[in-house]
């Protein structure tokens, strides 16, 4: 989960560096270092604990003046966060340095074998390993032989990048299950773990894939094959708006990604359906995929887990199709039973995600098609799968999922309409009134980002809390898990989701009048389900408050008879919602509850952008 960034050129290294650092920061923020090579054959190695500022500060005033070098951002896995275990790490001469994202699982038995033929070692790192093994093959081999037999000599799942003293100007970058991408430009060249960081440098990439090396030189980029073979240059132009990589006014990487969610879903959705005719189209999947599916199968992790439990409620619903959602951490490593007809539907925002991956490669094992829903153009899932769903929600910079999040809900609400017209179970003008109303969904997702006063208000009251509660039922389910979650993420408040119908399981044993209550009772009476889902809602709205424990209600804003019974028959806190049909509703009932965390988090003095022990794309188990 760290962040790579490498140059070669003729412009000085180190600034360039430094911001693709700051661009990846949200990959690891535990310690950082960079390493510049220079003509005359010197390596400068700078290293700090903590930030990229941090080390931004230390390189003050120094003047480096190497135009090729290597930098990192570590989320420490071997070893603790301090100056020795950050990276880059050199080798027992002081010519090479690497940086390197994963693990390498047998690096106890190389550390070994190395010590015992004179190496030293200066880190706790299972990193280290790497460097040394280069070292001893750059005797008889050039960089980027070295780099590739000492890769034949590790397991795991990672990626690098090397510099040597040797070779001015040459910087070898290697990908073996983590994501690495070569930014191309005109007399000088990039490499990074996320295209963020070649945003403010260039506008076209290459895309390692996996197995792949790559020789950067000022003058040109090679790229190998797993098996030493020459392949093709695949020049691909990077969309994203550099804008969206920018603060842009706000305080934080999050309250932006919070605003842009309308935007977020207004161009997921417009990417995937055409209103005039009521018909959705998934580019990039095959009509076979949706071909003799008798059940699917959702693997996730973490808030994209929170997403697969909705797509189940809904798919089920709309399109009648058995659908089981797993934890990929869990499903990998157990016996799933397996059927032929059945579709693997893997939701990961980075693409990278390890455990989905493992999931997905147990399947392809299977002979079980794959779909994934992702954010990431050319991350590994993208090459793994036989088809997928892109969200069109631009770089996410801040650590806990927002716009990803909703940006997925919608794909998934497509997916239910196609399958469900597909299937037989909707009807074209069904769908098209559905279609309509995701058309206006964006607008509404506004006036609930507007409401930043009541939420304050409420921000206020909670924020001294040491535990809360999360109640939904239905599609609402989901959204609590994750609105607990993200309180958990940002503010530290221990916050647990609850199928409101399990109050009376063990839950009610928490509550007193020091642990809050969010329920979500946002349901359209209107609709028969939603009417009997209300009801027995507003019955564990009354038990909570009896218990004395605090309530704060999330309901329709139109509703006026339930606001005035939640403050005056519960006396509980009410935040609301525009009106919306119960399938569409989760993508509004969300955005309260992230600016709910959001606002508790800033008050209680947390950095919400990086929150402690998390990091944004989790690639090593």
């Amino acid at each position: 989960m760290c962040g790579i960034i490498g140059y070669t050129g003729t412009r000085p290294a180190v600034a360039l560096l430094l911001e693709g650092l700051k661009r990846l920061e949200y990959r690891g923020y535990d310690s950082a270092g960079v390493a510049v090579a220079d003509a005359d054959g010197q390596l400068e190695l700078y290293r700090v604990r903590g930030k990229v500022d941090r080390l931004e500060e230390a390189l003050r005033g120094r003047l480096v003046r190497g135009t090729c070098g290597i930098g990192h951002t570590r989320w420490a896995t071997h070893g603790r966060p301090n100056e020795e275990n950050a990276h880059p790490h050199r080798d027992c001469t002081g010519q090479v340095a690497v940086v390197h994202n994963g693990i390498i699982e047998n690096y106890l038995p190389l550390r070994r074998e190395l010590e015992g033929r004179g190496h030293h070692f200066a880190s706790e790192t299972d990193t280290e390993v790497i460097v040394h093994l280069v070292e001893e093959q750059l005797r008889e081999v050039p960089l980027l032989e070295a780099a590739h037999r000492a890769a034949k000599q590790l397991q795991g799942l990672f990626a690098m990048a090397l510099l040597s003293t040797k070779e001015p100007g040459a910087i070898v970058a290697l990908r073996r299950g983590a994501p690495l991408v070569v930014g191309l430009g005109e007399g000088e060249y990039w490499v990074a773990s996320d295209i963020p960081a070649l945003l403010p440098f260039t506008r076209r990439i290459h895309v390692l894939e996996d197995g792949e090396l790559a020789l950067l030189t000022p003058q040109t980029v090679r790229v190998l094959d797993s098996m030493g073979r020459e392949r093709p240059l695949r020049a691909q132009p990077i969309l994203w708006d550099p804008i969206l990589i920018e603060r842009g006014g706000y305080r934080h990487f999050m309250l932006k990604e919070i605003h842009e969610q309308p935007r977020a879903v207004r161009e997921t959705v417009n990417a995937y359906m055409d209103p005039a005719v009521g018909e959705i189209t998934f580019t990039g999947v095959s009509e076979e995929a949706f071909e003799q599916v008798d059940e699917i199968i959702i693997v996730a992790c973490g808030t994209s887990f929170h997403a697969g439990l909705f797509g189940k409620y809904l798919l089920e619903e709309v399109a009648r199709i058995r659908v089981e959602v797993e934890l990929a951490s869990e499903f990998r490593y157990r016996r799933p039973v397996l059927r032929e007809r059945t579709l693997l539907l893997a939701i990961t925002q980075s693409g990278e995600t390890a455990d989905t991956l493992g999931a997905v490669r147990e399947a392809r094992q299977r002979g079980i098609r794959v779909l994934a829903l992702t954010n990431v153009l050319g991350s590994t899932i993208t090459q793994e799968a036989d088809g997928v769903l892109y969200t069109q929600a631009g770089p996410e910079i801040g650590v806990a999922a927002t716009k990803t999040f909703t940006a997925q809900l919608a794909v998934l609400l497509l997916l239910a309409l196609k399958l469900g017209w597909r299937r037989g179970v909707l009807s074209e003008e069904t769908i098209r009134r559905l279609l309509e109303e995701m058309r206006g969904l964006p607008v509404r997702m506004e006036r609930v980002l507007e409401r930043t006063a009541e939420i304050e208000a409420v921000a206020r009251c909670f924020s001294g809390v040491r535990n809360a509660l999360y109640l939904g039922r239905g599609l609402l389910y989901p959204i609590a898990l994750e609105g607990a979650l993200k309180l958990k993420e940002l503010s530290y408040i221990h916050a647990e989701g609850c199928a409101a119908g399990e109050m009376k399981h063990g839950v009610n044993a928490l509550l007193e009048e020091q642990v809050p209550v969010v329920v979500l009772a946002a349901y359209d009476r209107g609709e028969e389900l939603g009417r009997v889902l209300y009801e027995k809602t507003f019955a564990n709205l009354l038990e909570v408050r009896a218990r004395g424990a605090p309530v704060l209600a999330l309901i329709h804003e139109a509703d006026e008879e339930v606001l005035r019974a939640c403050r005056e028959e519960a006396g509980a806190e009410v935040l609301t919602i525009p009106p919306a049909s119960r399938w569409l509703a989760p993508l509004l009932a969300i955005l309260p509850l992230q600016l709910l965390a959001y606002q508790i988090a800033v008050r209680r003095g947390c950095d919400v952008d990086q929150p402690r022990n998390l990091a944004k794309s989790v690639t090593v188990e």
